[in-house]
């Protein structure tokens, strides 16, 4: 690190559990957001300023009026601009040395599995059950942790699924799948008819950026075989254990 890299994240460097090595990591790192929404636009600012070294947005959507509400990448004049595009702007003035790429697509399995091979970390920002299977699926068949957050409403959820290791020295961490079967009907809830409070996706998306910080520098403990529920009336957490499935499509026959 130089200088001038040494000044910007010397917060991090004086804490003992990341140091110089850890970010080194950060700056080493390769993160894949895909969803540059309401969640994806908190994660991917915390990332960009921590340092992350390459950073790749998806979304295939553009900057509408009512995103604003709560997708605090986007700004009023980027109404219509593709939100991929908007989010790099926003991450490049944050911090220029964050290598951002946006992709102004709707990627599918194919080109999903291509994404995810070239990043060490990827982080679900989507609102839907057809994608977040997608996800799952390619994360899953090339060894990539995953870290899954949603909001709707006054609820959020965080999560990470990771099947590279064991978890808790017992058995290897679940999936997305084990945890809501690929098999199974979900109805997917829009927040264009739900609603959502606008701040409960930057405390989501703000605990999805600091797992796959966690992930790229292997430092503490992840969020793998828990599941955090958010009570945003209450403001209470919640946490439920996940096991892996090892009758699971997915990741039931990757290992032996």
């Amino acid at each position: 690190m130089n200088d001038q890299q040494l000044l910007r994240y010397s917060r991090h460097i004086l804490l003992d559990e990341i140091g110089i090595e850890g970010q080194q990591a950060i700056l080493q790192g390769r993160a894949l957001v895909i969803g540059a929404g309401g969640l994806g636009s908190p994660a991917a600012l915390y990332l960009a300023s921590a340092g992350i070294g390459q950073l790749t947005i998806v979304d295939h959507d553009s900057v509408d009026l009512t995103n604003l509400q709560r997708q605090i990448a986007h700004t009023t004049e980027r109404v219509g601009q593709p939100k991929a595009e908007s989010a790099r702007t926003t991450l490049n003035a944050i911090n220029p040395e964050c290598r951002v790429s946006a992709l102004v697509e709707r990627v599918d399995d194919a080109r999903l599995a291509a994404l995810v091979a070239q990043h060490d970390v990827v982080l679900d920002c989507t609102d839907n059950f057809k994608t977040r299977h997608a996800v799952n699926r390619a994360c899953v068949a090339h060894r990539v942790p995953l870290v899954s957050g949603a909001v709707i409403r006054f609820d959020g959820q965080v999560s990470v699924f990771d099947t590279r290791r064991a978890d808790g020295g017992q058995q290897l961490g679940p999936c997305y799948s084990c945890l809501f079967p690929q098999d199974q009907p979900f109805e997917d809830v829009a927040c264009s008819t739900m609603g959502v409070f606008a701040p409960l996706v930057g405390v989501v998306g703000a605990m999805q950026a600091a797992e796959a910080l966690k992930l790229v520098m292997g430092i503490g403990e992840s969020l793998s075989g828990r599941l955090l529920l958010l009570d945003g009336l209450r403001m209470e957490w919640s946490s439920i254990s996940i096991t892996r499935n090892e009758a699971c499509p997915v990741c039931g026959t990757q290992h032996p």
